[in-house]
C-alpha cells in the first residue's frame, strides 16, 4: 500500500512539474507553480525557509521521500529504470549492494559548493537536479509538444475552430540543447544500468539529505527473525544500499521507494519506527536506541504606480496589433534583427538587479518556457551558461506580462504586480542615428516612437532650422523602462538603429 501510495504521488509531481515546463499558454501555472518552488535547490537559493524546513522535517521523519516523490529527475530514473526491468524477466532482480562511495559523494557537494561561492554557476548548476531536469524538459520535450499543438491548430482551423493556436518552434540556445541532451544520455545509461547511482554518487541534493536520513525515524526495517536472507530485497534495491550478509540498510542512500517491502515475500521488511522496538539478540538494527532510551539520554530542546501602469498598458494596445505589419496594413514576413552587442546585460523586472539575477539562477529555464513573447532565452555566454539572458530580436518584453515573475522558484525573478512592472526601469534605449532609415533611406518613419509603450521617444526635426525637416528619434531617460517595442519594432536591418541597454541595477520611476 505504501509503494502504491508513493508511486501515485510520484506520478503527479512528475507530470505536474512536466507540464510547467510544457504549457506556453501559462494556464497551468497558477494550479500547478508551487510545485517548482517546492523544490530543494530553489528554495533555498530563494530563502525559503518555510519549504526547506518542510524538507528537511520530512526527511527527519520518513527518510529521503523528496528523492523518490517530489524530485523530478528522480522520478524519470525510476521510470527509466522500470522499463529496463521490464525488457526481460531475469531484469527484474538486476540489482546488488555496494559500498557507499562517500569520498564521490562529498566530493561533487563540496565543489558544488565552492563553485556556487565562486560565482561560476555554468558549472555548478550542471549537476543540480531540478534543473537539469528542467533544461531536458524545456528543450527536449517542449518543441515535440509544440510540433503536436501545432499540428492540432492546423487540423482546428480546417474546422472552423480556435480550440489552439500555433506558436513558434525553435532552438533558443544550441549549446543548451545539446547539455540538455547530454545530460539525458547520461543519466539514462546510469539509471539503465544502476538505478540511483547518480542520486547517490552525483547529486548534491541527495547528498545532503542522506546527511539528515541516516537518522530518520521512519524507514524499512528488517526483522532478522522473520528473515531467511533470500537476498530479493538487496535485488530489488535500486540503491543498492541493503546489505544482506549484514541485514542493514544504508539509510543516507536509501530513496524510500518502498520496492523492498512489497519484494519480501515473508514480509520480513517493514516501514516503521526505527526507534520504537524492543532490542533483538542480532545487531543488525544499526545499533540504534529505543525510543525510551533516547529520551532520557538525549539532549533536551526546550496611486503612483498604478497610474504609471494604465498608461502603458494603454499604449501597448496598439503596438502589440502593429508587432508584424506594414504600414498599410498587411502583415508581412518578418525578418530579424541581429542581436546587438550589449555592454550591460538585461534582466526581467524583479531581479532587481544583475549580480541577484545570476546568483540566485538555477538555470532551470522554466522562464523561457513560459516568456510568450520569446524574449528570454539561454544564455550563451561561459560565465552566465544556460542562465536566462532578454533579447529583442523575435519580441519584447510586455509591461502587462509577469509571467516569469510569477512562476521562479529560486528568487531570481521576485514576483511583481502589473503596476510594479510598468515602473520598474530595467534598461534604457540607445540611438544610433547613423543608422536610423531616416537617415540611411531619406524617408519618414517613427516607428519606435509610434509604439513605445511609455512614450519615452520624441521625434524631434533632424534640421531644426527647417520646418519641413524629416523627424529623428530622441530617448527621454526618465520615461523608458527597457522593454525593448522600439528596438524590436525598428525596420533597420541587419542592425536597429535603436537598442536597449540593461541596468546594472534596477530603478523604479
Amino acid at each position: 500500500m505504501l509503494r502504491k501510495i508513493r508511486i501515485i504521488l510520484a506520478a503527479l509531481f512528475f507530470i505536474g512539474v512536466t507540464l510547467l515546463f510544457l504549457d506556453f499558454t501559462g494556464t497551468l501555472h497558477a494550479w500547478l507553480g508551487w510545485m517548482a518552488k517546492v523544490q530543494f535547490l530553489p528554495a533555498v537559493l530563494a530563502s525559503n525557509a518555510v519549504v526547506v524546513c518542510a524538507l528537511l522535517l520530512l526527511t527527519v521523519l520518513f527518510g529521503r521521500v523528496y528523492c523518490s516523490v517530489i524530485c523530478p529527475l528522480g522520478v524519470m530514473q525510476d521510470i527509466i529504470s522500470w522499463i529496463h526491468g521490464k525488457t526481460k524477466k531475469k531484469n527484474r532482480f538486476r540489482f546488488s549492494y555496494s559500498p557507499a562511495k562517500n569520498w564521490l559523494r562529498y566530493g561533487f557537494l563540496a565543489a558544488f559548493i565552492i563553485l556556487l561561492a565562486l560565482g561560476v554557476h555554468s558549472l555548478a548548476i550542471l549537476i543540480a537536479p531540478y534543473s537539469a531536469y528542467g533544461r531536458m524538459a524545456a528543450n527536449l520535450l517542449a518543441p515535440l509538444y509544440q510540433w503536436g499543438n501545432n499540428l492540432l491548430a492546423w487540423a482546428a482551423e480546417r474546422w472552423d475552430s480556435y480550440a489552439f493556436y500555433s506558436t513558434e518552434v525553435w532552438i533558443r540556445s544550441l549549446p543548451t540543447f545539446i547539455i540538455a541532451a547530454v545530460t539525458f544520455v547520461v543519466i539514462s545509461v546510469l539509471s539503465w544500468k544502476g538505478g540511483r547511482t547518480y542520486c547517490n554518487t552525483v547529486c548534491p541534493v541527495g547528498t545532503i539529505l542522506g546527511f539528515f536520513s541516516r537518522r530518520s525515524i521512519f524507514a524499512p526495517v528488517i526483522d532478522t527473525e522473520k528473515c531467511r536472507s533470500c537476498g530479493l530485497c538487496g535485488k530489488q534495491c535500486k540503491a543498492s544500499c541493503i546489505d544482506m550478509e549484514k541485514h542493514e540498510i544504508d539509510y543516507s542512500r536509501c530513496v524510500a521507494c518502498m520496492d523492498c517491502i512489497e519484494t519480501c515475500r515473508d514480509g520480513a521488511i517493514k516501514f516503521e519506527c526505527r526507534y520504537g522496538r524492543l532490542p533483538r539478540r542480532d545487531a543488525s538494527r544499526n545499533d540504534v536506541k529505543s525510543c525510551a532510551e533516547q529520551k532520557d539520554n538525549g539532549p533536551k530542546d526546550h496611486g503612483r504606480r498604478a497610474f504609471i501602469a494604465s498608461a502603458v498598458i494603454a499604449g501597448t494596445a496598439v503596438t502589440a496589433k502593429a508587432q508584424n505589419m506594414k504600414t498599410d496594413g498587411g502583415y508581412a514576413d518578418v525578418s530579424y534583427a541581429e542581436k546587438p552587442q550589449r555592454q550591460t546585460p538585461l534582466a526581467p523586472a524583479g531581479a532587481q538587479s544583475i549580480r541577484n539575477f545570476t546568483d540566485k539562477c538555477t538555470a532551470c529555464q522554466l522562464c523561457v518556457s513560459v516568456c510568450p513573447n520569446n524574449v528570454l532565452r539561454p544564455s550563451t555566454s561561459l560565465m552566465n551558461l544556460m542562465q536566462p539572458e532578454m533579447s529583442y530580436e523575435r519580441g519584447w518584453c510586455r509591461p502587462e506580462c509577469t509571467r516569469c515573475s510569477d512562476i521562479c522558484p529560486a528568487g531570481a525573478i521576485l514576483p511583481v504586480s502589473v503596476e510594479e512592472k510598468s515602473s520598474i526601469q530595467i534598461g534604457r534605449a540607445v540611438v544610433n542615428l547613423d543608422l536610423c532609415v531616416v537617415n540611411t533611406d531619406n524617408v519618414r518613419c517613427g516607428n519606435c516612437a509610434r509604439h513605445c509603450p511609455s512614450h519615452a521617444i520624441k521625434m524631434v526635426k533632424r534640421d531644426p532650422d527647417n520646418p519641413d525637416s524629416l523627424l529623428i528619434p530622441a530617448v527621454r531617460g526618465g520615461r523608458c523602462i527597457g522593454c525593448g517595442a522600439c528596438e524590436n519594432l525598428c525596420p533597420a536591418r541587419p542592425l536597429t538603429a535603436i537598442h536597449v541597454e540593461g541596468r546594472e541595477v534596477h530603478k523604479e520611476m
